[in-house]
């Protein structure tokens, strides 16, 4: 659920912190507390808060996980964009060589901060991005080919919903695919990873970081 601060200091650079791991949220508003120039303006679990407390608060910077758990990030972003125009997105994860990377900078992310960041390079990070309307940290393995799996957006986004227990009907239907062509994507996930069958699929592609 979208917090809002009670108190913003004025001038301070304002921050949505956008991650479903209360440990990690928690520790990121911590960290930022910790810098008189910055201010919480609010965080979130999930994307439809996230786009819901941004359009509310209005942050100058949105930080956001790779990962949530009612949508992808690539599909946030541009909802957090129209949302509201004028905040930027920062993307930040643990796993900079994931495959969604590129595609969430596609999308309008203006760069990626990794999660072992320190408090002050998390500061600088969003100062810069407050103060340029860029982050220039972009891991340089960065995108579809970094893990060694040359899985494309579309298959990812296949992949993804077969990890999560949906049928080729089911992901067809969400995707607006044929159930021919959904099986046609996850044979090619099927190959690229080496695996034989569904299990094995997402097992070989969370020992690539794709999951």
């Amino acid at each position: 659920m979208a917090a809002r601060a009670a108190v913003l200091r004025a001038g301070a650079v304002r921050v949505l912190v956008v991650d479903d791991h209360p440990v990690v949220r928690d520790g990121v508003v911590s960290a930022l507390g910790r810098h008189s120039d910055i201010e919480v303006a609010g965080h979130a679990a999930d994307a439809a808060d996230a786009v819901a407390a941004c359009a509310r608060e209005r942050p100058d910077v949105v930080l956001l996980d790779l990962r949530l758990p009612d949508a992808h990030a690539a599909d946030v972003v541009p909802r957090l964009r129209a949302a509201c125009p004028s905040s930027r997105v920062l993307l930040f994860t643990a796993f900079p060589e994931h495959s969604a990377v590129a595609p969430t900078l596609a999308a309008g992310a203006v760069g990626l901060l990794v999660k072992d960041a320190s408090g002050r390079e998390l500061g600088e990070a969003i100062r810069q991005v407050a103060r340029t309307g860029a982050y220039p940290g972009v891991h340089p393995g960065a995108g579809p080919d970094a893990s060694g799996a040359p899985v494309t957006p579309r298959e990812y986004d296949v992949l993804r919903l077969v990890a999560s227990g949906h049928t080729n009907g089911e992901i067809g239907e969400r995707l607006r695919l044929s159930p021919n062509t959904v099986k046609t994507y996850l044979h090619n996930v099927m190959r690229k990873l080496d695996a034989r069958n569904r299990a094995q699929v997402i097992t070989n592609a969370r020992a690539h970081g794709l999951l």
